[in-house]
């Protein structure tokens, strides 16, 4: 199948995960509901912590360090088959901008104002955490080949949808914290995107895998999330039920904004080599 990269696809999604990720932090960091919305999930995480924090915190413990060796031996081993040492350089250069840019926003830019909503105050947005996964995860899409690309991006995203569902079931971060660092990731991905799609205009591809089936992953969370938070909007002061609400629907916002970010991906990388 003869087809033409284009950067311009890749600068338009690079614009739209910043304007997403600016409209998540003006709301859920900003204003009096969103942080009100988003301190219920995380209180209503203590329901989740008292049954899975052995396990979520092992996950976290070794998280960082595991993810970035195993994503980078995993990575450095695909490009040596496919003899692809831009693509290298360039995969492990948007993984690396990613957790930097995440750390820079959240301890030397970004601010969570006091808006009188109880809980812990300190700013955590973006998730460090779930940015290692995500940009492992990234590093290893980038230099799989176009027809194995769909799959790693499924089993990658499910693995950075793990790490972020961890951080709020332990209680480590908000609902907006986990999604935005998956924007941070889409970001660069979009970056390297661009990057590699100058180094050749027309390719040769062979049949791949369609992307559809993250859909259906991705629409039942959707769902499920928008009614959680249409419910939480109506009465963010709820009680245990409330927060139960907020909860479930902070999980399924998690899931579903980490499969349409991967759709989104595997379609705009489609066309390149």
């Amino acid at each position: 199948m003869r087809t033409r990269s284009n950067p311009v696809r890749f600068f338009g999604g690079a614009l739209l995960s910043t304007a997403v990720f600016v409209l998540l932090y003006l709301f859920f960091v900003q204003t009096h509901t969103g942080q009100a919305v988003d301190q219920l999930a995380y209180d209503g995480a203590e329901f989740g912590r008292r049954s899975v924090t052995p396990f979520t915190q092992g996950i976290l413990d070794w998280l960082p360090i595991a993810s970035a060796v195993v994503g980078l031996l995993l990575t450095i081993i695909v490009a040596l088959i496919r003899r692809h040492l831009k693509t290298f350089v360039v995969a492990v250069g948007v993984a690396a901008a990613a957790i930097a840019t995440t750390q820079l926003l959240k301890y030397g830019i970004l601010s969570r104002s006091d808006l009188g909503v109880e809980g812990y105050a300190g700013n955590s947005f973006p998730s460090g955490h779930t940015t290692v996964a995500a940009a492992s995860a990234l590093a290893l899409f980038l230099v799989a080949s176009p027809r194995t690309r769909s799959r790693v991006g499924v089993w990658g995203t499910v693995f950075a949808v793990l790490a972020g569902l961890s951080t709020l079931a332990d209680q480590w971060h908000r609902p907006s914290d986990v999604i935005a660092a998956l924007l941070v990731v889409a970001f660069w991905g979009c970056v390297g995107g661009a990057v590699l799609s100058f180094s050749r205009a027309v390719a040769d591809l062979p049949p791949h895998d369609s992307p559809s089936r993250q859909w259906w992953i991705a629409i039942p969370f959707a769902v499920i999330s928008g009614a959680a938070l249409v419910v939480t909007l109506l009465d963010t002061s709820g009680g245990a039920s409330g927060a139960l609400i907020a909860y479930i629907g902070g999980l399924t916002a998690i899931a579903a904004s980490g499969f349409l970010i991967a759709l989104t991906a595997t379609r705009l990388f489609d066309p390149l080599p």
